[in-house]
């Protein structure tokens, strides 16, 4: 029960205090939110927009997610309140469960603005939406310990910032979101099936248009796989490098 109430407080405390700010609105929310429009606009035909949704709605979850954790894990490290989070009643792994659940929701939350406006354009009556709602919840979670893993390994909000865009807008492009894996240069595509997110979006695509070329199970395992190694690696760096 107390680690229950110490997963809840710790939770409502970062809503409060980080999830609002004016760099998460405009990363987490206003971001996607133009973004979508711009992309949805700019689409001639329905047909167009239906191709597109699965890359857009992967793009604000991922930026969503990644901004949370840069500010609220590195900016406790600085200003070393994170070490009195140590002396709450829970376990390492819950307590960083409970620092990294309000991202992973925010990413979700980020997820509906694309197909909310995809419905006032295109029928969405065949998607499969029990697939598209495992698959967004999947690269919620994979972004959100991506973003924690690069949240551990500095020191300053810029870096996170920095480290996060250097990651982040390289999958623009790479994890065939909005340009085919198969159109790429033939020694570019290697590092396209390193990246989470390739599998993410192919999974979206799948459940929303059935164009995706990887069985949904494989990349449903190796997002799993991905989830497992970077929380993994994430708290066994916490606890080497900021338990002393």
């Amino acid at each position: 029960m107390k680690s229950l109430m110490a997963f809840f407080n710790i939770l409502m405390k970062d809503m409060k205090n980080y999830y609002l700010k004016p760099p998460n609105i405009s990363w987490g929310l206003i971001f996607p939110f133009a973004w979508t429009l711009m992309f949805f606009l700019r689409s001639e035909k329905p047909l167009e927009i239906i191709e597109i949704l699965p890359g857009v709605m992967s793009l604000s979850v991922l930026f969503g997610t990644t901004s949370m954790l840069a500010v609220t894990i590195t900016f406790e490290r600085k200003s070393r309140s994170f070490e009195r989070l140590l002396l709450a009643p829970i376990s390492l792994n819950l307590l960083m469960l409970s620092k990294t659940f309000g991202a992973i929701m925010f990413g979700i939350i980020n997820a509906l603005f694309p197909a909310i406006f995809a419905s006032f354009f295109v029928d969405l009556s065949n998607v499969n939406w029990g697939g598209t709602v495992l698959s967004v919840l999947l690269i919620a979670v994979t972004s959100t310990f991506l973003g924690l893993f690069i949240s551990v390994s500095v020191s300053e909000v810029f870096e996170a910032q920095t480290f996060s865009n250097f990651i982040r807008f390289p999958m623009m492009f790479l994890c065939g979101l909005f340009f085919p894996i198969e159109k790429l240069p033939i020694f570019i595509r290697p590092i396209s099936f390193i990246l989470p997110l390739t599998y993410g979006a192919d999974m979206l695509k799948n459940s929303i248009n059935n164009s995706g070329f990887i069985s949904s199970w494989i990349s449903f395992f190796i997002l799993i796989a991905f989830i497992t190694g970077l929380f993994f690696v994430s708290t066994n760096r916490i606890k080497k490098k900021w338990i002393y």
